[in-house]
C-alpha cells in the first residue's frame, strides 16, 4: 500500500479550485441538495420507534419529538443523516 501525501492532496485541491475560479477548468458541477422528508415520515418508513430512531441518528428522544412536533428543525449534520436515512436506510442500520 502506498502512503498518501495529504499535504500534496490539499495543495492540488486548492490549485484546482483556483483554476476553476479563473475559468481554466470547465465541467465541475455542484449539486443542489434537496431537503429531506420530515423526520417522522422517514422514521415511520423505516418502521422505528422514536427511541430507536433517536439512537440511530445519535440524538435524544426529546430532539426527535421536537423535530416531529415542529418545535425544532434538524441542524445541517442532522439533515445530512436524514437524507441518508431517507435514501439509503440500510447504511444507517448497518453502521449502528
Amino acid at each position: 500500500m502506498t502512503e498518501r501525501d495529504i499535504g500534496l492532496e490539499i495543495l492540488e485541491g486548492i490549485r484546482e479550485i483556483k483554476a476553476f475560479k479563473r475559468g481554466e477548468i470547465k465541467g465541475l458541477r455542484t449539486r443542489e441538495l434537496r431537503e429531506p422528508a420530515p423526520p417522522e415520515e422517514i422514521r415511520l418508513r423505516m418502521g422505528l420507534s422514536q427511541a430507536a430512531f433517536a439512537g440511530l441518528m445519535g440524538v435524544s428522544v426529546r430532539t426527535v419529538q421536537d423535530w416531529e412536533q415542529g418545535r425544532r428543525t434538524p441542524s445541517g449534520p442532522a439533515r445530512s443523516l436524514l437524507r441518508i436515512a431517507e435514501q439509503h436506510p440500510e447504511i444507517l442500520v448497518e453502521l449502528s
